[in-house]
């Protein structure tokens, strides 16, 4: 992988293990959303009022074809927080209809719905994963304990952000189906990490990440919903794809599309993307990622005192691997560990835990965890942000 690591524009001087986050954009990439840009400055009025359609259009077609899903269902947004304001702001919700999600899910999520539920007197209602996950059966059966006849939508990530988990979504998604209930799949770190098939999943909608594990440049996400569900939703921000003067034949791309002046070059690299993975054979980088991420999740967990989350399995663990740490002050622990060591890493806080997260990708190797491993012990021996 180490031959990949000049394609990427990252610090020599950092030991980045924090992917996971935003990502990083390799410079073919890079130089594509450059390229656009440029097209834009040349000609703003062709490029953004007529011109861009058609970028736009080619970029979901690629996306499409990379994810297995209809390109009509897809329409191109900033970020997954901006599709879930989409789907949170117009979902049907009466007075106590019920949303849910686990207690794993992203914080930025579940603000969102608790803000929306409140205003419609509906309950987001949490079911608390039993950690260590032990089986993907005994999770979904046990989530499954929480849906009662007021249930009008499961929403659940794909992988989740601070435990770092990939969770059964496809049975999930299965069994919800046949019990009537809409899902709600957040992707935001699945895209480009693992194998993705819209077809076959069965979410109703799902939103991803092209700037996380596809390496987009930033603002490039998507939103799938099925064709029989996109009436519901209506545009976040009302503007020219309204009541447009020159519709489309998708009022669904209309609305959500047309949203005025907006640099969207980042959206039109999603072809190079894809075609940058394809030529270096990026399943085959993915999976030594993966087994990088596992060879040293338990020596981790051993040096921090931690129960592992999960079995240390590709079911379970991507590219992103997450250890409880007892620090009492988790802010400062990542601060220390970016300004004294250079090591950018995630120290995050999930309701009363503290999770550290390392992300491996193609720049990555043995020599950054082993960096990061020496930095812990020391820290350790000072005693003072990290408890053991």
């Amino acid at each position: 992988m180490q031959s990949l690591k000049s394609q990427f524009l990252l610090n020599p001087a950092i030991t980045y293990l924090n992917f996971g986050s935003f990502g990083a954009c390799p410079k073919p990439i890079f130089e594509d959303y450059i390229k656009w840009q440029y097209l834009l400055e040349s000609e703003p009025v062709q490029f953004i009022a007529f011109d861009g359609q058609t970028y736009l259009q080619q970029s979901r077609a690629a996306l499409a074809s990379y994810i297995h899903c209809d390109a009509d269902d897809v329409v191109l947004v900033t970020n997954p927080s901006y599709a879930v304001n989409i789907i949170t702001k117009s979902f049907p919700l009466q007075p106590d209809d019920e949303i849910l999600t686990t207690d794993l899910e992203y914080g930025a999520c579940d603000k969102t719905w608790n803000y929306y539920c409140k205003k419609a007197g509906a309950i987001y209602r949490k079911h608390a994963i039993k950690l260590p996950i032990t089986s993907a059966e005994e999770l979904v059966n046990d989530f499954f304990k929480s849906v009662n006849v007021k249930t009008k939508l499961i929403f659940i990530s794909h992988i989740t952000s601070s435990t770092a988990l990939i969770l059964p979504v496809a049975e999930i998604c299965a069994r919800a189906k046949q019990m009537g209930i809409m899902t709600f799949v957040d992707g935001a770190h699945a895209p480009g990490q693992v194998s993705l098939n819209l077809d076959t999943l069965q979410a109703d909608i799902y939103t991803g990440a092209c700037h996380k594990w596809m390496m987009t440049p930033k603002g490039c996400s998507f939103l799938y919903v099925k064709k029989e569900y996109q009436h519901l939703f209506d545009p976040l921000i009302v503007s020219w794809g309204y009541d447009s003067a020159m519709p489309s034949h998708s009022r669904f791309l209309d609305y959500h599309q047309g949203q005025g002046t907006r640099d969207f070059s980042a959206m039109l690299t999603i072809p190079k993307a894809i075609a940058f993975m394809h030529d270096n054979h990026w399943t085959a980088v993915a999976a030594q990622c993966n087994k990088l991420v596992m060879d040293n999740a338990l020596r981790f967990c051993t040096l921090l005192h931690a129960q592992p989350l999960s079995p240390v399995h590709p079911d379970f663990i991507g590219q992103l691997y997450s250890i409880a740490i007892n620090s009492p002050e988790p802010e400062k622990l990542q601060r220390q560990l970016f300004e004294k060591y250079k090591i950018e890493i995630p120290v995050m806080r999930h309701g009363d835990k503290v999770f550290i997260r390392y992300s491996i990708n193609a720049f990555n190797s043995q020599h950054d965890l082993d960096v990061l491993y020496n930095a812990l012990e020391e820290i350790i021996r000072e005693g003072i942000l990290i408890r053991l």
